[in-house]
């Protein structure tokens, strides 16, 4: 191409301004054979950023396993994976996190993150039916805390609930690693007719090219960008990268696109987030081997006078690019009419893989398309990775060192108060967790949630899972264990675990310890995957997540958070609330003489760092096998899963809902702290009618998997070893009230 006086032609300060580094930039000036201009390295900067290619994790992230006959897409290639759930129907489902917008604008930035997961859902021609989100916090005494969850818990329910799609989950902990970057993670599962699927493509010659939905502004420039940027003190001077957005204007969109999805216009759909206009026109062009001529000048804008680089890089919100089969232009168009949403034509699909932007009759930027996506042209990194000098020493820890507690109903209060423990209650309250009615979890809890898939006899169950402590201790077991704590939660609510999306957030690729947690983190997840043959659908790598302040970088502790979700019949829903004052209480499952990585250990004791609690990842296979036939056969009343807090809480959860009560046996063989809140893997509490406990026990005597009696369930009186530690009442106004008390304190 030609340039004109006008063009700022790029030089190497451009380039590392941008983001990119010296050999980057080489190859680009390779790649086009000349120097690029000003507009062609901004699509570079953002196409090449770690958010958008994920040049240093996409390595090891292929060792994943992502291959499944539930698998109705290739992992990574569409919007959002994709899965059989047999009956015509299929589900999509994603999680993504939107971190460093959160940061520095924790209303938008949350509810951006919203917004968008939604809309890679049913840009697939799905209708999204339910949100989780996983949380984290910095330490409930910085500063910042109570502004930052304020913030995005409203910016979640205001989107969420204006949208329509109820909230029907999710987690949240607090720690000092997330006091200036929190992590804001949200994800989204919806239903379509297998039928209706629309891939993320371009092909076709001819073809015309049409944006849809809202007007483009010069929010989110640079987003992609700065997701790969460290935050620090003076983060809030990118606060244009951060998008702004609309939930009336999405719900408009969402009902334009399911109208659509029910005729064959169109070619492919793809979602306007991460770097805009730029990485739709490129993946979808890439993904069909064409090229595409876009003219700027016919894009809706919110703004005069905006330069071509800022209407090709942002990231205003409710936005997307479709293809459509040439001669249906007036069908499509007439759609969009009806929900008065923009629909206009900006290009034209070419032949030639060459991605052409025209503005004021002007060739502006000038690139093959696929040397911009990942798996084209984008580069590959392996980075260097060590083993942290604070492994080995976490490995050393003993519960010998620590002293056991003499008044155990004070730990046992304290515990439940921990932020880490108690109810969400305060921030559920503030979602819509039933629009829709399809939550069948909202009064008859399960660990987790169970939504309806309406005309048929299935529910799909779903959670989000990571305990980012148990990872940062030993990232191969920490990882090994957020998937099967998923699957746990999937199978002592009566499902099968079908598939998983991942959101990994990390610090800094090029901090070699932090790497090394990444990769030992993959490795432990590849492990998992495979054993409980839960396929990768696909997700999402957020890196740099540390907060930089005075020359010192402190990253968050490492957190794959999992998405995962399951499939069962209605008469196999199972819950996690006690149901009789008579029931027995077993644990399936071995208690052990472990209380590393504890909350307990955090909260009394005020050890924040320790190894990781014991695991192993074929008895917690075995154990969850037990599990599903336990159920099938309507053996037991109810399951819980044994996480954080250890059995006292788990206990504690289950009495609640029904007021009930616990009368307990500790074992003599094992310290009654780590009994109660020690919190080793691959345990389940369930409970047992009177009636059915023989068929029970000659069930589990033919299974070789632990278990042992632990009580039963009461009025509503909790003992433990003949101690009286009071009443039910007592606990749950203690441990439904500990939220709402930290954040309405001054």
């Amino acid at each position: 191409m030609s340039n004109t006086s006008e063009d700022i032609i790029a030089n190497l300060q451009h380039a590392l301004d941008l983001g990119l580094n010296k050999e980057e930039f080489e190859k680009i000036k390779d790649i086009l054979g000349r120097d690029p201009n000003f507009t062609e390295l901004s699509i570079f900067s953002v196409m090449w950023s770690e958010h958008c290619s994920y040049k240093n994790s996409i390595k090891w992230l292929k060792t994943l396993p992502r291959d499944g006959d539930q698998m109705l897409v290739k992992a990574g290639e569409e919007n959002a994976g994709l899965v059989d759930l047999g009956d015509d129907l299929a589900c999509a489902f994603k999680i993504e996190s939107h971190n460093h917008p959160s940061a520095i604008e924790p209303y938008q930035g949350a509810a951006t993150g919203v917004g968008g997961i939604n809309r890679d859902i049913f840009t697939m021609g799905a209708r999204p039916i339910a949100q989780l989100n996983s949380l984290r916090f910095g330490n409930p005494d910085h500063h910042n805390t109570k502004n930052l969850i304020r913030g995005v818990v409203k910016g979640i329910g205001d989107y969420g609930n204006s949208f329509g799609v109820p909230v029907v989950g999710g987690e949240v902990y607090f720690d000092e690693s997330y006091n200036i970057n929190p992590l804001v993670n949200a994800f989204s599962a919806g239903i379509m007719k297998k039928d209706r699927f629309i891939s993320a493509i371009s092909k076709g010659v001819g073809n015309t090219v049409f944006i849809v939905g809202s007007s483009t502004g010069k929010d989110g420039i640079h987003g992609a960008a700065f997701a790969s940027k460290d935050i620090t003190d003076d983060s809030a001077d990118d606060l244009p990268a951060v998008q702004v957005g609309d939930p009336f204007q999405e719900k408009l969109l969402l009902e334009a696109s399911m109208e659509l999805s029910k005729h064959d216009y169109i070619i492919g759909m793809q979602d306007m987030g991460a770097a805009g206009i730029v990485c739709s026109s490129s993946e979808m062009s890439a993904a069909g081997n064409c090229g595409m001529k876009i003219n700027l000048d016919l894009v809706p804008k919110r703004q005069e006078d905006m330069k071509d680089w800022e209407i090709l890089l942002s990231e205003s919100q409710e936005r997307m690019l479709v293809v459509v089969k040439k001669g249906n232009e007036e069908k499509v168009k007439s759609i969009f009419d009806k929900w008065d949403l923009n629909c206009v034509h900006i290009g034209e699909v070419t032949n030639d893989g060459i991605l052409q932007y025209f503005m004021n009759d002007k060739l502006v930027a000038e690139i093959p398309a696929d040397v911009l996506v990942l798996g084209g042209g984008a580069p590959v990194y392996e980075r260097e990775y060590k083993e942290p000098a604070y492994f080995k020493e976490l490995q050393k820890f003993s519960i010998d060192f620590i002293e056991e507690p003499n008044d155990y109903k004070k730990v046992s209060e304290r515990l439940i108060a921990s932020l880490n423990i108690c109810s969400r209650k305060w921030i559920a309250q503030q979602y819509d967790s039933m629009v829709g009615t399809i939550n069948m979890s909202t009064n008859n809890p399960s660990d987790a949630a169970i939504v309806n898939l309406k005309g048929t006899n299935k529910v799909l169950s779903m959670t989000v899972d990571c305990n980012s402590r148990y990872v940062h201790a030993n990232p191969t077991v920490g990882a090994m264990i957020a998937v099967s704590e998923a699957a746990r939660n999937i199978v002592c609510s009566g499902g099968i675990p079908l598939a998983i999306t991942n959101c990994l957030n990390f610090g800094n690729p090029y901090n070699p310890e932090v790497y090394w947690q990444f990769v030992n983190v993959i490795k432990g997840m590849k492990m998992a995957c495979e054993k409980f043959n839960t396929p990768v659908t696909g997700g999402n790598v957020s890196f740099y997540n540390q907060t930089v302040s005075d020359n010192s970088e402190v990253p968050v502790f490492p957190t794959p958070t999992i998405g995962m979700i399951g499939l069962s019949s209605k008469n196999d829903i199972m819950s996690l609330n006690f149901k009789g004052k008579s029931d027995l209480i077993y644990l399936i499952g071995k208690a052990r003489n472990d209380i590393s990585s504890s909350e307990y250990l955090v909260v009394n004791h005020g050890i924040r760092l320790s190894s990781a609690p014991y695991f192993d990842l074929e008895e917690e296979f075995n154990i969850q096998n037990i599990i599903i036939k336990l159920i099938k056969n309507n053996l037991i009343q109810s399951a819980h899963d044994i996480s954080e807090g250890g059995l006292f809480v788990s206990l504690l959860e289950s009495s609640i809902s029904g007021n009930l009560g616990f009368d307990i046996t500790t074992s003599s063989e094992i310290r009654k702290d780590a009994f109660l809140f020690g919190e080793s893997q691959s345990r389940v509490a369930v409970s047992v009618s009177e009636i059915d406990e023989d068929k029970f026990l000659d069930f589990m005597k033919t299974n070789k998997v632990s278990f042992s009696l632990l009580g039963h369930v009461t009025k509503g009186e909790i003992r433990i070893d003949d101690e009286i530690f009071g009443n039910i009442n007592k606990y749950k106004s203690i441990y439904e009230n500990s939220l709402s008390k930290f954040i309405e304190s001054i």
